[in-house]
This record gives structure tokens, C-alpha cells and sequence, in this order.
């Protein structure tokens, strides 16, 4: 697979739209499923995140999204969130994303610490966020609504492997 990561564009509108027109994507997200795709392309509108997508073949099958803040304290922080297309799950697309948020994130960025919501029974999810340096940090007792019960919700974060030794 020749996958390209790239940074997000707005004709990739479409693509990104699939992807989340996928109840599987949807319900390991705090979106609710059937989103628009005007609700879609308001999810990536935002200035002040950094989205970057694997590009196969001109269509893009995930994206992974830093969310960065204005505020002054917390420059040093983004909350980060990484979907897949389902028909590539498993073939490391998601590890890729990943490892180039954490690329930017380290080096061009300046970001020391990165932080995301995980659910408790998302197994694949929680291994590669493990694998990328991510520790559980908290867990937020039944934290989401999914498929009509309450789920708990980990709390994981990754801080900058230069800092690590202070934090």
C-alpha cells in the first residue's frame, strides 16, 4: 500500500465524510451516528486544528486530528483524535497517522503533551495509543452513552519523551 500523508484539504470534504458515515467509526466517538456532511466539515473547520490525512490513490481512508487551544497557559497541549476508513483497518494506517502527529507534534509544533478520550472496550484503539506512548492517566466511570448504556471512557495522554524524566 502506497499510502501519503499529507495535511487536510478542503476538497477531501467528501472522503472525510465517508469515513464517518460508518456507525462503527461513529459509536467510538462522542459523535452521535448519521452525521451531515455540513456537521462533517465543521469538525475539521476549526483554524486552530492541525489535521493530517493517509491519502491512497487520491481518496483519503483516515485522518488524524490535533487540536490545538489559543489559550496561553495550555499552548504546550493539543487533544488529539485519529479515525480510519473500516475497509483499512489492520493495515496500519492508523499507526502511520500516528506516528507523524507525533512527529509534528514533537519537532515542528512544540508540543509537550498530548491527551485523548478513549472507550474501555475500543481494544485496537487502546493498543495503538499505548504502543505511541500513551498512558492511561484516569478513567471517567460511565463517561459516554453508547449503544444504549453508559461506557467508561479512559483518559490517556503522552508527554514529550525529552520531558518525561519531569513529569
Amino acid at each position: 500500500m502506497n499510502i501519503k500523508i499529507r495535511h487536510l484539504e478542503e476538497s477531501d470534504n467528501k472522503d472525510l465524510f465517508e469515513i464517518h458515515s460508518f456507525a462503527s467509526v461513529n459509536e467510538n466517538t462522542s459523535q452521535l451516528l448519521f452525521l451531515s456532511s455540513d456537521k462533517v466539515a465543521n469538525l475539521f473547520s476549526d483554524p486552530n486544528n492541525y489535521t493530517l490525512v493517509a491519502e491512497l490513490d487520491t481518496k483519503v481512508v483516515g485522518y488524524v486530528t490535533l487540536f490545538l487551544t489559543n489559550k496561553i497557559r495550555d499552548r504546550h497541549s493539543a487533544v488529539l483524535a485519529i479515525a480510519v476508513h473500516p475497509e483499512f483497518h489492520g493495515r496500519g494506517v492508523g499507526r502511520m497517522l500516528m506516528e507523524e502527529a507525533l512527529n509534528q507534534a514533537d519537532n515542528w509544533l512544540n508540543l509537550i503533551r498530548l491527551e485523548l478520550e478513549v472507550h474501555v472496550d475500543n481494544g485496537t484503539a487502546i493498543a495503538l495509543y499505548e504502543g505511541s506512548g500513551f498512558q492511561v492517566e484516569g478513567i471517567k466511570r460511565l463517561g459516554r452513552f453508547k449503544a444504549g448504556r453508559y461506557i467508561d471512557v479512559l483518559l490517556m495522554a503522552r508527554i514529550h519523551p525529552e520531558y518525561q524524566a519531569k513529569a
